[in-house]
């Protein structure tokens, strides 16, 4: 009787679509039960590989406030302005955009962070900032650059002298 069931072609679709639907849904549900962190560091692939989009003379060029330590603070506002709604508060990351505080983000070149930031990756929901003016582009990837020393900063040190 199985074996008439599975012959009959409307009976295979109907189990083809049944199983189709039930991987999906285990895979929905897999990713629902993960917090926001491990989905977002899945889809990071996606928006770091932006980065091998970038022109290697973009890449090369020099952050001109380098030096500047006022770039910092006037970066983070900026960032707070027109970045963290998707990046989050302390670039974090989220539903809507990754991490910035990230390995991939960090060890990228001024020139590359200032590229995207230009350019945007639009078919990802970032916008372009193109308009922004390029001091302030600059400010924001000063900015970007220095959320890995703050974060070394904050982590506890474990001094394992006695004293």
């Amino acid at each position: 009787m199985i074996k008439d069931v599975l012959r009959s072609r409307p009976a295979l679709l109907l189990l083809a679509m049944a199983a189709v639907a039930s991987l999906t849904f285990a895979q929905g549900s897999a990713q629902s039960s993960n917090d926001i962190g491990t989905q977002s560091d899945h889809l990071h692939h996606y928006y770091y590989a932006e980065s091998a989009r970038v022109p290697e003379k973009a890449r090369e060029r020099q952050n001109p406030l380098a030096s500047d330590p006022d770039a910092v603070a006037a970066g983070g506002k900026l960032f707070e302005q027109h970045c963290a709604e998707c990046h989050g508060h302390n670039a974090e990351g989220s539903r809507k955009a990754p991490a910035l505080c990230a390995e991939a983000v960090q060890q990228a070149t001024d020139g590359t962070l200032f590229w995207i930031l230009t350019n945007g990756v639009v078919r990802r929901g970032m916008p372009v900032w193109s308009k922004l003016p390029e001091a302030e582009r600059w400010q924001i990837v000063r900015f970007l650059k220095s959320l890995n020393a703050s974060q070394e900063r904050a982590k506890p040190h474990l001094d394992t002298r006695t004293r």
